[in-house]
């Protein structure tokens, strides 16, 4: 006996719905993600803030150079010493929220005049780069949009890599507002279209649970229609709304991991980056404290790196040499123990490890995100792994079998 072709037709046209549904809301990961964003007050950026920050963190690990190099060795640490050297900063956010404050009309629209030049003049090592606005709520919107508006006007219109940061997100609603928002500066300034683009601050229980107990940043994600480029996790906000007293305030506390797991969880092959939050510790005072800082960091990045958010905060100068620190010696780690499982995966050996090609395309993304920041070259990893080119590893990462 078998089914009635009309009975498979009717199932098979149900799967084909689901599964042209689920292409489309979940595209799969994106690559090029930063390593880091440098948030820095808008009345304060201009265009040769990477260098003198990068400068400042030379100096900085010059000082402390041997409590770097007790944390990853010195190979590292001159490897992240050159990173300063020529890219220190990938990710810059010019602030008109909380670090801007209050400062009336006109001081804020000369200052997102110049901000917009600023952004327009940064370095091309500066791969991505936009503005924090102030929220999307009936309070600070109409500022909101001013600001926004000016800062383009300044940067003569969209600059390269530009995206604008939407603090106090607490509604799925707000993101449909900020796609509407997009649209109409894009009709009104001859602007392309859809080259506005946005990040979403989760700094507020309701932007993770909604009301009703579904998640509120995953109904955002999918009705932003394409525009959500990132989630960035507000550490200090979001502890405080959950009542978590200040000396606990942490990107480590259990509030932020389970926030920061389900915003994970719902830009999961979205193509949606999550940027974990920062920390206020900044290696400043006596050495014992900077050292105490430096170490603190490093141990942040790691940990944060460690549970997949491959980006997080960078609030000061000082901080840029643990982040790229910690994020090489992350990646180089990563590559020791993925070359061998990649090898005998190209090899189609067994071991005690059998891998497969779900795991082989996990190994194969870790050591390309390794190779995009800049933690190994591609000859190290052929000198591990002769079979495994950039070409191969993107095919794994595909889930195709490469031909060799």
């Amino acid at each position: 006996m078998t089914l009635p072709p009309y009975v498979l037709g009717n199932i098979e046209g149900r799967l084909q719905a689901v599964d042209s549904e689920l292409a489309q809301r979940y595209p799969g990961d994106r690559a090029g993600q930063p390593i880091h964003t440098v948030y820095v007050s808008a009345a304060d950026a201009t265009p040769e803030l990477p260098r003198e920050w990068g400068a400042t963190a030379i100096e900085l690990a010059g000082r402390h150079s041997a409590v770097l190099t007790e944390l990853a060795g010195g190979e590292v640490l001159s490897r992240a010493l050159t990173a300063l050297r020529w890219r220190p900063i990938q990710d810059l956010r010019l602030d008109f929220e909380d670090g801007y404050g209050t400062r009336g009309d006109a001081v804020e629209d000369r200052d997102a005049l110049r901000a917009g030049a600023v952004l327009a003049a940064l370095p091309a090592e500066v791969v991505s780069r936009g503005i924090r606005m102030k929220g999307l709520t009936t309070l600070e919107w109409a500022r909101a949009v001013r600001t926004l508006e000016k800062v383009l006007e300044g940067a003569g219109g969209v600059p390269t890599g530009f995206v604008f940061t939407i603090p106090k997100i607490r509604s799925a609603d707000q993101a449909e507002a900020a796609v509407l928002l997009c649209q109409a500066i894009e009709s009104a300034h001859g602007l392309p279209e859809q080259s506005l683009k946005f990040e979403l601050q989760i700094e507020s229980p309701q932007a993770v649970i909604a009301a009703d107990g579904t998640a509120t940043v995953a109904q955002a994600i999918h009705r932003s229609a394409g525009r959500c480029t990132g989630l960035h996790y507000g550490t200090y906000d979001y502890s405080a709304a959950c009542g978590i007293a200040p000396q606990f305030q942490s990107l480590e506390h259990p509030v932020a991991d389970h926030a920061k797991a389900v915003m994970q969880a719902a830009a999961a092959q979205t193509g949606v980056w999550v940027c974990d939050g920062s920390t206020q510790v900044l290696p400043m005072g006596t050495d014992d404290e900077v050292r105490a800082a430096l170490a603190r960091h490093y141990r942040l990045v790691t940990r944060s790196l460690e549970r997949g958010y491959y980006q997080g905060w960078d609030m000061g100068a000082g901080h840029l040499a643990t982040r790229w620190l910690a994020t090489f010696a992350f990646y180089r780690t990563a590559l020791e123990v993925a070359a061998p499982r990649i090898g005998r995966y190209l090899d189609r050996q067994g071991g005690a490890v059998v891998d497969e090609p779900a795991t082989a395309q996990a190994l194969a993304t870790v050591v390309l995100r390794g190779l995009d920041c800049g933690a190994f070259d591609p000859d190290e990893v052929t000198a591990l792994i002769p079979a495994a080119t950039v070409d191969v590893l993107h095919q794994l990462r595909e889930r195709k079998m490469p031909s060799l």
